[in-house]
């Protein structure tokens, strides 16, 4: 297994995340897009901890995974100070798009919830099918979303 951070918890990936204070606006309370960031690591050590690569810059024709679609929504605001966990789950693969289902919690209550549209581009932006390796490696998390 690649070295990554946080764990599987049946198909659900969790990563622990601390808030820091560069995390957090004039009101004491994490930044909104903070929560994209956070989310976007989560998904990287999905990734990592399945096997899968985020890009493959090396190859003949050099890929990378990149965002398609974001839905997001804000339940309760994180603090300085907490411990928080950002839950992965992929939903969907089709030919060229992997669903997620993420959501952040702290203290086992929901604070933001967002689905997110992933797909393979190469580095001039035209989409391409996800590889056959990956749909493998992808294959014993796909789960619903009810993380």
């Amino acid at each position: 297994m690649p070295d990554s951070l946080g764990r599987f918890e049946g198909k659900t990936h969790i990563l622990p995340i601390r808030i820091y204070y560069e995390d957090t606006d004039l009101s004491g309370f994490v930044y909104h897009a903070n929560y994209l960031r956070f989310m976007e690591r989560g998904r990287s050590e999905f990734f990592r901890a399945a096997g899968i690569w985020l890009a493959k810059l090396d190859a003949q024709e050099p890929t990378a995974w990149t965002l398609r679609k974001i839905n997001l929504e804000y339940h309760r605001p994180a603090r300085l100070d907490d411990a928080l966990e950002v839950r992965t789950l992929c939903t969907s693969i089709t030919g060229a798009r992997m669903t997620a289902d993420q959501k952040i919690y702290g203290n086992g209550v929901l604070l933001t919830h967002g689905q997110v549209e992933a797909c393979v581009v190469t580095l001039s932006g035209r989409p391409r099918r996800i590889p056959q390796e990956v749909r493998e490696k992808l294959a014993p998390y796909l789960g619903e979303t009810s993380v």
